[in-house]
C-alpha cells in the first residue's frame, strides 16, 4: 500500500509518531446524542443519535480501566456527554480516584430544564469545563451552530460564572474552544485572546483560557467541503501549513480514545474514520501495551499539524 502524503512529509521531517510511556488522557466518547447539530461537527452528533450511547457494560469497563491505566485525566466527550444517563457516575468514579475530569460541553445543554443543577454539580466536583464557542460574535457563531445558539451559549457561560467558573479558580477552570468559520486556519495569539475577553465581558462572560481546534475534513464538515467543491482546496491548505514542530505535542501520543462500544483508537478523529487499535478493548488493555506503539495516521493528520497545531488541548507548537 502506498504511503499517505502525511507519512511521506513526516518521514521527510525526520519525525516518527509513537505513543509515549505514560497515559495522560483517557478520553471517553459517550455517544453521539446531542441537543445540537453543528455544521462543523466531525462526529455527526445530533438529537437523533440516541442509539449510539455507550452501554452500561462498557461504562463499567471504563471505570475499571481507570484503576488499571491510571490516567492523569478523564475526558468526557460526545455528542453532549452530559446527556448520557451515567455521565455523573463516571465523573464521581474519576474524582473518587483523585483523577481530574474534563467535560466537553456545548453550553446550550445547561439551559435544558433537566440539567438546571449541572453548573453547580460540576463546580462541586471540580470538573474542568471545555466549552465549544466558535466565535465571540453572534453572526459567525450562529452560522455554524444554528440561530439563537450564541445567545443560549452566553447564558450557559453566565450560569457557569455564577458558580465560580472563569474566575481564575483552578478547581473551576473554564476553557473556551473556538474553531474557524469555514475552510481556513485559525491563528490564536495574545491579541485575539484579549479581544475575546473584551467582547465577551460586555455580556457578563469570563473565561480562563482560549484554545483553537482546526476543522477536520471528516463527516459533516467534509460533506460541506464536498458539496461546495472545496475539499481539494482545503486539504491543500492543511498540507501547505504542515509544521513539523507541532508533531511532538499531538494528543495521539498520550491520549487513548474509547468508542461507545469499547473499541480503542489513537484519537477521536481516528475513531470517526474507523482506524482502531487492533487487539485490545477498554475491557482488557494494559498501560504497558500502549507504550511505544506506532500511531495510525492518514492525510487527515495534516489538520492537527497545520500552523500552530491543533488538538483537544489546543495548539501544539509555535508556527515554524
Amino acid at each position: 500500500m502506498a504511503a499517505s502524503t502525511f507519512n511521506v512529509r513526516l518521514a521527510a521531517a525526520g519525525q516518527r509518531l509513537e505513543r509515549v510511556q505514560a497515559l495522560r488522557v483517557l478520553q471517553l466518547n459517550l455517544g453521539r446524542l446531542c441537543n445540537m447539530r453543528c455544521s462543523h461537527c466531525h462526529v455527526e452528533a445530533g438529537p437523533d443519535q440516541g442509539a449510539t450511547q455507550m452501554p452500561d457494560a462498557v461504562v463499567k469497563q471504563c471505570i475499571a480501566a481507570m484503576d488499571r491505566l491510571q490516567p492523569q485525566c478523564v475526558d468526557l466527550t460526545g455528542g453532549a456527554p452530559e446527556m448520557h444517563r451515567r455521565f455523573r457516575e463516571l465523573v464521581r468514579a474519576a474524582r473518587e480516584r483523585n483523577i481530574p475530569v474534563i467535560d466537553r460541553c456545548n453550553l446550550t445543554i445547561l439551559l435544558a430544564p433537566s440539567y438546571h443543577d449541572l453548573p453547580q454539580w460540576l463546580a462541586d466536583h471540580q470538573v474542568e469545563v471545555v466549552a465549544s464557542l466558535p466565535h465571540w460574535s453572534q453572526g459567525i457563531s450562529d452560522r455554524q451552530r444554528g440561530d439563537g445558539s450564541w445567545s443560549q451559549s452566553l447564558e450557559g457561560l453566565r450560569r457557569l460564572r455564577a458558580v465560580g467558573y472563569g474566575t481564575g479558580d483552578p478547581q473551576r477552570r473554564l476553557t473556551l474552544m473556538t474553531n474557524p468559520d469555514g475552510d481556513r486556519l485559525q491563528p490564536l495569539c495574545t491579541t485575539i485572546t484579549d479581544q475575546w475577553r473584551q467582547e465577551l465581558a460586555r455580556h457578563g462572560v469570563a473565561f480562563d483560557r482560549l484554545i483553537g481546534l482546526t476543522n477536520m475534513p471528516i463527516a459533516r464538515f467534509r460533506d460541506w467541503l464536498v458539496q461546495t467543491g472545496r475539499l481539494e482546496h482545503y486539504q491543500q491548505v492543511l498540507e501547505n501549513a504542515f509544521n513539523p514542530c507541532a508533531v511532538r505535542g499531538l494528543m495521539c501520543r498520550d491520549t487513548l480514545s474509547v468508542a461507545p462500544n469499547g473499541q480503542l483508537y489513537d484519537c477521536d478523529f481516528n475513531q470517526m474514520l474507523d482506524m482502531p487499535l487492533a487487539g485490545y478493548t477498554i475491557a482488557d488493555v494494559m498501560a504497558e501495551s500502549l507504550a511505544g506503539r506506532r500511531i495510525h495516521t492518514g492525510d487527515h493528520c495534516f489538520g492537527c499539524t497545520a500552523g500552530q497545531g491543533s488538538s483537544c488541548g489546543g495548539a501544539t507548537a509555535a508556527v515554524a
